[in-house]
């Protein structure tokens, strides 16, 4: 058996090496159908990666509340993600904050309210993003003050900080904002302090902290008495404990919400839900919209294989006059389409990668490298060389001997 396919193999080769331009560009089309998926896979998975290394930077203590409709499909995590109104609807309130700050193993709690709003400084900044939370706010997330100070008990209430982007975008530079005053519809604030630069504009909290303004919850209820709270993030005092911390946060939320149940309780890897969710939606979307690519490339091996049967009937007739079975002149077609595909895919993989890396260059999204990536592309590959390759070779292994011997080039 190891014979047979080793010879198979070989007239493969040959009969791909005689043709090496043709081939090349039948696995060209592979190629890039395998690429775009590749670079799909690679970036979608780079950023689940970059929220997933943010939350175990923080740490194993942390826990996310977030309003929900506890609902999985496909709809409505997009929902959840993208309607503006998402967040009005928020059953979650400031006195939340404080119901979970009287719990046990809890060493802060920090909300954050959104809200969109032009920003009126020495320039004007167009739908600039105004968070509301309070002093506990930094001892969770990892971050620095660039000058100034956070967020406190003893701060004006007006007081706010700005990101290091928003503070250019605003002031014209980052050592210009202490002490500097804006408003946002006709309340004024004053900058109190300034955020060391961030990377990282897709993260678990949504919201982009390098180009935003950090302002007092209740400061931004009275600006803007629509926006509710989207999330609280919470801290424990100690880890080994965090699942039964979230249990009691839970119980604790719906006998304050007189039963209600419309907000999740999130620790670990669940905290990148629903983001983490709509990725994976997104990444499947895109890659059945480049699998349309593959489907022509396939489609290119199955016009090669045509002409290849076409072109070698005479071939076909003497193997099977000196004894070859159908099933033998098969598996040769087969394993030249095979082949074609499976260059193709390694050539798409490689390919994928390069373009990956080269974005990566001017993105916070380093190419994701994993075995299941690997593995997609290795499966695509042969089910692409199977499915085009199966009717030349069959067309090939039907053929008439006779017929066959009395066929010319």
């Amino acid at each position: 058996m190891s014979l047979l396919l080793r010879t198979h193999y070989n007239l493969a080769k040959a009969s791909l090496k005689q043709n090496r331009t043709r081939s090349f560009l039948t696995c060209l089309g592979i190629a890039i159908g395998v690429a775009s998926i590749i670079l799909i896979l690679s970036l979608m998975g780079s950023i689940k990666n970059l929220i997933s290394n943010q939350v175990s930077s923080i740490g194993s203590n942390l826990i996310v509340v977030r309003p929900t409709t506890h609902k999985d499909t496909v709809s409505s995590i997009i929902e959840e993600l993208t309607s503006s109104s998402q967040y009005a609807k928020s059953s979650l309130t400031l006195s939340d904050v404080d119901t979970i700050k009287n719990l046990d193993n809890i060493s802060a709690v920090a909300p954050i309210a959104v809200s969109n709003n032009t920003i009126h400084g020495d320039n004007t900044v167009d739908s600039g993003t105004i968070v509301g939370t309070n002093s506990d706010f930094i001892n969770i997330q990892n971050f620095s003050i660039s000058s100034g100070s956070f967020l406190d008990k003893t701060s004006p209430e007006n007081a706010a900080v700005v990101g290091y982007s928003l503070a250019i975008d605003l002031f014209g530079s980052p050592d210009n904002a202490i002490t500097k005053s804006f408003s946002i519809r006709g309340q004024k604030f004053i900058v109190t302090g300034v955020l060391e630069k961030i990377e990282d504009p897709i993260n678990f909290n949504n919201v982009d902290l390098d180009g935003a303004v950090l302002i007092k919850a209740d400061m931004l209820h009275s600006v803007d008495n629509s926006i509710q709270i989207q999330q609280i993030n919470i801290k424990t005092a100690t880890t080994d404990t965090i699942a039964d911390t979230a249990n009691q946060i839970n119980d604790a939320l719906i006998k304050a919400k007189s039963g209600d149940n419309n907000f999740s309780v999130a620790y670990g890897d669940q905290i990148t839900h629903p983001t983490g969710s709509l990725i994976t939606i997104i990444s499947g979307i895109l890659a059945m919209v480049a699998s349309i690519s593959l489907v022509v490339g396939g489609i290119g091996v199955m016009n090669i294989m045509l002409v290849s049967v076409s072109e070698r009937t005479h071939e076909i007739g003497i193997r099977k006059a000196v004894g070859a079975s159908n099933s033998n002149i098969l598996l040769q077609f087969l394993f030249e389409s095979l082949i074609l595909s499976l260059l193709g895919g390694i050539f798409g993989l490689f390919l994928g990668y390069v373009i990956a890396f080269f974005i990566s260059l001017i993105t916070p999204f380093s190419p994701y490298i994993s075995l299941e990536i690997l593995a997609i592309t290795i499966l695509t590959s042969l089910i692409v060389g199977i499915i085009f390759g199966l009717y030349p070779a069959l067309k090939a292994a039907h053929k008439n001997p006779i017929e066959s011997l009395k066929h010319y080039r």
